[in-house]
């Protein structure tokens, strides 16, 4: 499962805290549909590959987004899944006709989650209630597959719970997606037995009651914890002056050169993954590569991932 980088004068690594030079790992969420990976997949797939990256699911957004990230499974089988779902900013566009075809994608065994689905009450662009009853649809749907739901949830962790609630005792596993709200809400998700998805987000936490504070207690076990990059979106920024200082430094030099030589604000990749377990593992105070280890195993079980 890892490498190590050995001193020139001896058989062994010489310092344990970064003698590991990659992980293998998975990405449970990334946009690769969007239009700014069109001209370079390819490479932004073999990228995350050299980085440690093995496996990535490609989220599904809409239902066009859930056709494509299909599509791109079946060009690389084993290495892409897909999810698909309708996020809660286009609910309001929601289809009867349409839906028909997101459940014959949601079918396909490569399509491995359903969602992204869920609320969002920050920029409600589309309306609460209307969130609401596509976000049900969602739920019902995963019930009936039998597949884990992938869900996006900002500003409306009350309304979520509430909904999820109404389906308790037939709900299949829950990943709450690239987390960033407070450490109390974790805790609650947690207490579901739900999954926590944690991305670059971890730069820009500056609260005194965010998830940086429920790592450092260890109140996310490592059991329930999955990790992604959530590309092109939340790029790590390790620069970040509210960074501490024993994070920055715990970062290796290999990966912060996948980083640091591939993304960009404008366009992160898969291949920053590695950077962000090392952040988590830092945070928790524990070896990047058992954090690796923990939440590839959690993929590949949640999810029914090929090993």
């Amino acid at each position: 499962m890892e490498t190590t980088v050995k001193d020139e004068n001896s058989n062994s690594c010489n310092n344990m805290e970064k003698c590991y030079e990659n992980y293998i790992l998975i990405d449970i969420g990334a946009n690769l549909t969007n239009k700014k990976y069109s001209r370079d997949l390819d490479a932004v797939i073999q990228r995350a590959k050299d980085s440690g990256v093995q496996k990535i699911m490609v989220t599904g957004t809409s239902v066009k987004a859930s056709k494509e990230a299909l599509r791109l499974t079946r060009i690389y089988p084993e290495t892409l899944y897909s999810t698909a779902g309708i996020h809660p900013h286009d609910a309001k566009s929601f289809d009867e006709d349409e839906w028909l075809d997101l459940k014959n994608i949601a079918s396909s065994p490569e399509c491995v989650a359903i969602g992204e689905c869920g609320l969002d009450f920050n920029r409600n662009f589309s309306e609460p209630e209307v969130q609401k009853e596509v976000f049900r649809k969602h739920v019902e749907l995963a019930i009936e597959l039998n597949k884990p739901l992938f869900v996006h949830e900002r500003d409306a962790y009350d309304d979520l719970h509430k909904i999820l609630d109404e389906y308790s005792g037939k709900l299949p596993p829950v990943v709450i997606h690239c987390f960033t709200g407070t450490d109390q809400q974790a805790l609650g998700y947690l207490s579901k037995d739900f999954y926590i998805g944690l991305t670059g987000y971890l730069c820009k936490d500056k609260s005194d009651s965010g998830v940086r504070k429920l790592l450092s207690e260890g109140g996310i076990p490592l059991d329930r914890l999955l990790v992604e990059t959530d590309a092109p979106f939340m790029y790590p920024n390790i620069r970040a002056s509210k960074l501490p200082a024993q994070v920055k430094d715990s970062l290796t030099e290999r990966s912060s050169t996948f980083l640091n030589r591939y993304c960009t604000f404008q366009r992160n990749e898969p291949c920053s993954l590695p950077v962000i377990v090392e952040m988590i593992a830092a945070f928790m105070k524990k070896r990047p590569e058992d954090v690796a280890l923990s939440t590839s195993f959690n993929a590949l079980k949640l999810f029914g991932l090929s090993q």
